[in-house]
């Protein structure tokens, strides 16, 4: 037998890099013939936090929706975990958990009713115990069989929350999630950010609050007039230049 090479013999076949969890290609979208978004693109590694900003109407809530394929692009292509992406991607929405402005909750149902519900919607195999689970983790659990309509803003949305986690998506969206919250909701959703971050997860959160911010994530991206301005680790960004870039 002929031996191959010592220096054959020793190579390793170089890893396969994944996929990235987004990836946007100069997406644009149009509603009436007015511009939304323009030419937006960006990557996301699995795992990243990214808080998207801006101020009212350049297109953040617009750009979260066609992340959650729930809205198409005029122009551009989407890519999800390396697969194509649009309004027919079911199966890609599986590995989603949307927070957006409505809780999407029964408001007469209880707490751990609306979680088993959607537990059995997902498919999940034993939906009781994830609600269980989820409504632990949120701080709920001794709420849990009260109707939503008696909780506070706050209670609200950490149901809310839950749902969005019950599932375990890869990537969570979120769209202004401690809007409303007072300071313990508020300190308890980012420490659950936290822990979702830690686990490997993908979070794309819109947010006005530019300090906190760039104190919980890890990277920041600015859409000014529907185009990306910034797109910078937060580690690089100091508060008063991010604010007169949102501004601007």
């Amino acid at each position: 037998m002929v031996e191959a090479p010592a220096q054959l013999q020793d190579a390793q076949p170089d890893a396969v890099q994944p996929a990235p969890a987004i990836a946007a290609a100069a997406l644009a979208k149009r509603i009436d013939e007015r511009p939304i978004l323009r030419d937006v693109s960006f990557e996301l590694k699995a795992g990243e936090f990214v808080a998207v900003l801006g101020a009212n109407g350049s297109g953040k809530s617009t750009l979260l929706k066609i992340l959650a394929t729930l809205l198409p692009p005029t122009a551009g292509r989407l890519q999800l975990f390396g697969e194509p992406a649009g309004p027919q991607s079911h199966h890609l929405r599986r590995r989603i958990g949307m927070i957006g402005h409505e809780p999407m909750l029964y408001r007469d149902l209880s707490a751990r009713e609306n979680l088993e519900f959607f537990g059995r919607l997902y498919g999940l195999a034993e939906p009781a115990a994830r609600a269980r689970q989820m409504l632990e983790c949120v701080g709920l659990a001794n709420r849990s069989n009260d109707a939503v309509r008696t909780f506070s803003r706050g209670m609200v949305q950490r149901v809310s929350i839950a749902r969005a986690l019950l599932h375990q998506p890869d990537l969570i969206l979120a769209d202004e999630p401690f809007a409303g919250l007072d300071d313990p909701s508020t300190e308890a959703l980012e420490q659950l950010f936290e822990q979702v971050h830690d686990a490997g997860k993908t979070v794309v959160m819109v947010n006005h609050d530019l300090e906190q911010s760039l104190r919980i994530a890890g990277r920041a991206v600015v859409l000014r007039g529907g185009r990306v301005v910034v797109d910078q680790p937060t580690h690089r960004l100091y508060s008063r230049e991010l604010r007169a870039e949102v501004r601007s």
